[in-house]
């Protein structure tokens, strides 16, 4: 038991000797946090749109204040006048404008009429996301416009009232769980599997041979230090993301985030043991870092909802223990959920790490 104990201190002491690979390992799921939170999933603001009036009418005044409105609130889009459609048009394909608005002659005059009064939208398709906010704040002001000046006293359509559990999740509170997840996946990566090749490439290894120690007492001592070093990655790494993303799970007990880090610990250093107890070549696990990020994390549901993926790849959400990490992370983190919550995550987990690690050590060579 000492002989293990001596192979966990001395991982120990190599990792809080490195503050570089500590920083380092800490830096690529902050980063992601901050640009990726802020870059996707924000309301698009401040773009440009060309109105051509050929109207001039109380019903095309009407629309312009709408705008207006629109410009002053939520500053979806902005408007320019212009005296030429076929200049709009161009504009809009040229990119220096985001669409153009076209309001007909005898606008106002159908609208009175009741005549199939029409407005017309151009758009920019090629970015969807702008096009489509545009879009959705021309329909409702088209809405607005349709709605009867006075109301029915008593409803007559079908009415769908929402109820929202939780608070508003805003992209960057989304992508902490896959954050927490991918700090605690780079410091098994970097601080066990790469460490443990590079170990055995100079030498380091060799010098355990030649000692008393057993072939499981070093498996799991390694593992054992693997496992700290990224439990205490991950709480780093959900204090900070946590303070930024502005969630007060932080100072709410966490036992519970406690041991979905513990056993997800223990499942990443499981599989990424198994995945490097063969391996002698240094290059390779940095060389397999990039494809195992693309094939455990983008499956996982961290980033997008699993029910749009293909069958082949919901299979491989099934098996892929970034699933439920990250499902877990999301149960707790976002919604409060508790032990109940995060139950079947826990027993995947652990049955996982406990596997790949009976796999991986008669696999271990306590050879050259």
């Amino acid at each position: 038991m000492n002989r293990m104990f001596a192979i966990i201190e001395r991982e120990m002491r190599k990792f809080f000797r490195s503050p570089t690979l500590m920083i380092m390992s800490l830096m690529m799921p902050i980063l992601q946090l901050v640009i990726m939170g802020n870059a996707f999933g924000g309301k698009i603001v401040g773009t440009r749109v060309a109105v051509v009036d050929y109207d001039h009418g109380p019903q095309a005044v009407k629309l312009r204040e709408a705008f207006a409105a629109i410009a002053v609130n939520i500053k979806t889009f902005s408007t320019i006048d212009y005296t030429d459609e076929v200049r709009a048009r161009e504009d809009v394909r040229t990119g220096k404008i985001d669409g153009a608005i076209i309001i007909p002659a005898q606008y106002s005059r159908r609208v009175y009429e009741q005549n199939a009064p029409q407005v017309g939208i151009v758009v920019d398709n090629t970015d969807p996301f702008t096009s489509s906010s545009i879009e959705a704040e021309m329909q409702l002001v088209v809405e607005d416009m349709n709605a009867p000046v006075v109301s029915d006293r008593l409803a007559k359509q079908i009415a769908l009232e929402i109820v929202e559990l939780y608070p508003y999740v805003n992209y960057m509170k989304y992508l902490l769980p896959m954050t927490v997840a991918l700090a605690m996946y780079i410091s098994v990566m970097i601080g066990g599997g790469m460490l443990y090749i590079d170990d055995k490439a100079r030498g380091v290894h060799e010098g355990y041979l030649v000692t008393p120690i057993t072939k499981l007492e070093l498996v799991f001592g390694l593992n054992i230090a693997g496992s700290i070093k990224a439990v205490l990655s991950g709480i780093c790494l959900m204090v900070v993301g946590s303070l930024m993303a502005g969630l007060g799970v932080i100072f709410n007990p966490m036992q519970d985030l406690f041991c979905l880090m513990l056993v997800t610990s223990i499942a990443f250093n499981g599989m990424m043991f198994l995945l490097m107890v063969r391996v002698d070549d240094p290059l390779v696990p940095r060389a397999m870092f990039g494809v195992l990020n693309v094939l455990l994390l983008y499956p996982s549901g961290a980033m997008y909802p699993t029910a749009s993926f293909p069958k082949w790849m919901q299979a491989l959400t099934v098996v892929d223990p970034f699933t439920y990490v990250i499902h877990g992370f999301k149960s707790i983190l976002l919604k409060n959920g508790g032990f109940a919550a995060i139950s079947f995550d826990l027993c995947f987990l652990l049955i996982f790490g406990v596997a790949t690690l009976l796999v991986a050590t008669p696999l271990f060579k306590r050879t050259l």
